[in-house]
């Protein structure tokens, strides 16, 4: 994921500060695994307690850390139990100086850069241990780009009014014991680009809104969510997608098979997904990693999983898939791992089976191979699941077309037919 914007907004703030004091927090990096961990992070270093003693320039620069000052101190106020003692700083109006608040400058209404004032720009709680809720007075926070309260003992859930963060970028709830329904007021966040609610109590339904927001990293795993994915999951434009260990039902949607280009990795692991898995994935994505793991999917592979030429792990597990194993999805150049244990397949080409010999993890136990090692006693491959089930499966070109790689040679031919 480019993390160009971060550091750039890092930049700023270090341009902008008189002093920069060192304190705790470090955020952690975006990585994505397969649903286990404590959380993320947003992918920036905070330093420091943003700008020091800084010097209110008129009655914009007033107004908004008055509003700031109000908002803190009822954020304290409901916070419980403090055993790093963090909050002991938090004391006076000059928020710059709290403990995990980061301010930054801005210009007043009129753009004049000559009358740039101080703003929370920030605030960065992670692994601070805190207990105690969240409060509607952050709200007020409107300059507010990253909001990282990661590895705490919050609790309760998102007030409504959070949708009046304008400017938030990076929300980072992870690995804390926030309850109930999708916070909603995430759909309202514009500017909103890192969503990160993994390692919660959340649950009900995911709302079909949040498929259609500009983001670019989307972790909802380790909740309490059910019902269906919506229809609309292709409509995503997010790099990495983390739906694992929840509760989800249904079908994958169709529309997956048809998600751009743009995303590497997404992970459907641990839930309770059935059906097929959808004609057309990996037709126009490049995805690195995909896994559907630890669900009920039923019936054949499809073919067009061959175009994803960059997918390095492909965890197929404890479904109930079956047929052969071709040699298109054997032969992915970048493939590291294809794991498809526990599934009914009943035999695999000669590509697969150089697999074993390419340093390339396979695992095809307890499925229905004629002559391998660890597979299902005969009776229970007497009966394929899913058998009556129809899968829609396009009868392919060989060699299959791909979507990604026919707009790269598409992009590369007119390239060079407009060079001179």
């Amino acid at each position: 994921m480019d993390n160009t914007w971060r550091l750039a907004f890092l930049m700023i703030l270090t341009l902008h500060s008189t002093t920069i004091v060192a304190e705790f927090g470090v955020v952690g990096g975006v990585g994505v695994g397969v649903g286990v961990g404590n959380g993320g992070g947003g992918g920036v270093v905070w330093v420091g307690g943003g700008v020091n003693n800084p010097q209110p320039s008129g009655s914009s620069s007033e107004s908004k850390l008055d509003g700031a000052y109000t908002a803190l101190q009822a954020w304290k106020s409901a916070i419980t139990d403090d055993p790093k003692k963090i909050l002991g700083t938090w004391v006076g109006p000059n928020v710059c100086s709290y403990k995990g608040v980061f301010c930054d400058f801005t210009e007043d209404e009129m753009g004049a850069s000559a009358s740039a004032f101080p703003v929370v720009a920030g605030i960065d709680l992670n692994h601070a241990n805190l207990q105690g809720t969240l409060v509607k007075e952050l709200s007020l926070l409107t300059d507010m780009s990253l909001f990282h309260l990661n590895s705490n003992r919050f609790a309760g859930t998102v007030p409504d009014e959070f949708r009046d963060l304008n400017s938030l970028e990076e929300f980072d709830l992870s690995n804390n014991q926030f309850s109930g329904s999708f916070p909603s007021a995430t759909l309202y966040m514009p500017s909103l680009i890192y969503l990160d609610l993994r390692f919660n109590y959340f649950s009900g339904t995911i709302p079909q809104e949040l498929f259609y927001k500009n983001l670019d990293a989307l972790f909802l795993n380790n909740n309490q969510f059910e019902g269906e994915i919506p229809q609309n999951l292709g409509n995503s434009p997010a790099s990495v997608i983390n739906l694992a260990n929840n509760k989800l039902s249904g079908n994958i949607p169709a529309s997956f098979g048809f998600m751009g280009s743009k995303l590497k990795e997404i992970l459907f692991l641990n839930n309770q997904l059935t059906g097929c898995i959808p004609e057309g994935v990996g037709l126009f994505t490049e995805i690195q990693v995909l896994d559907v793991s630890y669900n009920t999917l039923m019936g054949h592979v499809p073919d067009t999983l061959s175009c994803l030429q960059d997918i390095q792990v492909l965890n197929l597990a404890h479904n109930k898939l079956s047929g052969e194993l071709s040699d298109v999805i054997c032969s992915l150049r970048s493939l590291a791992n294809l794991t498809v244990a526990y599934n009914f397949f009943s035999g695999f080409s000669q590509q697969c089976s150089r697999l074993f010999f390419r340093n390339v993890g396979f695992d095809v136990s307890l499925n229905c191979i004629p002559g391998r090692d660890m597979q299902r006693p005969q009776p229970e491959c007497s009966v394929i699941p899913g058998g009556s089930l129809s899968c829609l499966r396009i009868p392919t070109p060989k060699p299959l077309v791909c979507g990604s790689l026919a707009v790269s040679a598409s992009k590369h031919t007119n390239s060079t037919s407009s060079s001179p």
